[in-house]
């Protein structure tokens, strides 16, 4: 029989926790039969190959304390919070069938008198009187001695602040890539007041238990944990890393402009890894020298608030006249671009 391992995070910091999942994937026994229970704090987190200054509203994210993520699997654009409880399956690839971890959720709900229906490849349901709704989402990925199996419970989540986040403000940004479609979605604790995190984990070790026949070997995790596991640390600096989160961006372009004091702005960052690769400002401002020394300064640096507080702190001491037209420009580039 396979050995059973569980990981259960006590840490809610989400790059931890998906550093976490990637040193499951890449450096556990790929014999073994692996199951990881996490929360992640309030975050919104983007597949691998998504833009975050598309796909986020980054000004009220940094103004809510939300933190952005980055999975190295593909997919959609998701906001987490403790009312959002995490899995994680690994399993050996000979003989590995989706549908035991399926069976295994499954089980765990109906301790709760929850009935649930799988749909298509990747989303787990609950019927409803207007039809079906969803409460798990799923990812998949394989090497080839092991498989990987991740996705959600929803259990008390804050749907309503999923729109905050997931909806940039109006701007004009063109992207590459295709918007998804959301399907309906429910908490679970619409159907069973009792469900919450403690008890889903609870229920879900005894059901991986069960499922498999035997004791499994549990294991809890902090952020104590990069200290003592390496591998681990590698994994947490690499998905905490700037270069990761923002960095890792196909090129764009991003229109913005408005009315200010100092005149019409109409601002156009060509960005590209992250970094302003060139950025053209058309204004009827009565200072085109100021205008160019901006543009120059920002030139080739990370596309971010910082970047813009940085080029217009020189430009004060350079035209320090224009000081309260420079503090209303900086603000609105930075609100339009914060990262």
């Amino acid at each position: 029989m396979a050995q059973l391992k569980i990981f259960l995070s006590d840490s809610f910091n989400p790059h931890l926790n998906l550093a976490t999942e990637e040193w499951i994937f890449h450096n556990l026994d790929p014999s073994s039969q692996v199951l990881f229970l996490w929360r992640n704090e309030e975050t919104v987190v983007i597949g691998r190959n998504q833009n975050p200054w598309s796909e986020c509203n980054l000004a009220q994210m940094k103004n809510d304390n939300v933190h952005l993520a980055r999975r190295t699997t593909g997919g959609g654009a998701v906001f987490h919070d403790l009312g959002n409880t995490n899995f994680t399956f690994l399993s050996p690839k000979d003989g590995y069938r989706r549908e035991n971890n399926i069976q295994i959720i499954f089980d765990a709900l109906k301790n709760f008198g929850i009935t649930g229906e799988a749909s298509g490849r990747n989303d787990l349901m609950v019927p409803f009187y207007d039809g079906p709704r969803k409460f798990s989402g799923s990812a998949y990925r394989e090497k080839k001695d092991r498989a990987f199996h991740h996705g959600t419970l929803l259990l008390h989540a804050d749907l309503t602040r999923l729109g905050n986040y997931l909806t940039p403000n109006p701007k004009k940004l063109q992207a590459k890539g295709k918007e998804s479609v959301r399907a309906r979605v429910t908490n679970l604790n619409e159907i069973s007041k009792d469900i919450n995190h403690n008890r889903i984990v609870e229920t879900m070790v005894a059901s991986f238990e069960n499922f498999y026949g035997g004791k499994a070997q549990i294991e809890s995790l902090t952020m104590a944990s990069l200290q003592q596991i390496p591998e681990l640390n590698e994994q947490y600096k690499t998905l905490s890393s700037w270069e990761w989160l923002y960095g890792n961006t196909l090129e764009f372009t991003h229109k913005m402009d408005e009315y200010l004091t100092l005149g019409f702005f109409d601002v156009q960052f060509k960005v590209e890894e992250g970094h302003i690769k060139d950025l053209q400002i058309f204004t009827d401002c009565l200072y085109p020298a100021m205008i160019e020394t901006l543009s120059e300064n920002m030139r080739g640096k990370l596309y971010e608030g910082a970047t813009v507080k940085t080029a217009m702190g020189g430009l004060r001491e350079k035209f320090p006249d224009l000081a309260a037209g420079l503090a209303e420009l900086e603000s609105w580039l930075v609100k339009n671009i914060e990262v």
